[in-house]
């Protein structure tokens, strides 16, 4: 469960990869330093999930394959709910 927070560390290439400054959604780009909480999955399985949010910082990228990778970013759903879970049980 926690590797699935790797898949955030795919929204740091949106700060590596500049877009052109007229490209909208520049502020977004800073949801890939989310992908630093995929790290803290060796040692917490659902912050890890979570960080999976990171990769949406890449959903507007003016390249086309690294925009595609932005719908991983979705599976921090899972993150959090299994936080909420951990949590209420």
């Amino acid at each position: 469960m926690g590797l699935i927070g790797l898949f955030g560390l795919i929204g740091l290439t949106g700060l590596l990869n500049k877009v052109h400054p007229s490209q909208s959604g520049s502020l977004i780009r800073l949801l890939g330093l989310l992908g630093l909480f995929g790290l803290g999955g060796f040692w917490i399985s659902s912050l890890g999930a979570c960080g999976a949010f990171g990769a949406l910082g890449v959903w507007n990228h003016q390249n086309p394959s690294i925009a595609r990778l932005s719908y991983l970013g979705g599976l921090g759903i899972i993150g959090v709910i299994q936080t909420i879970a951990f949590y209420l049980f």
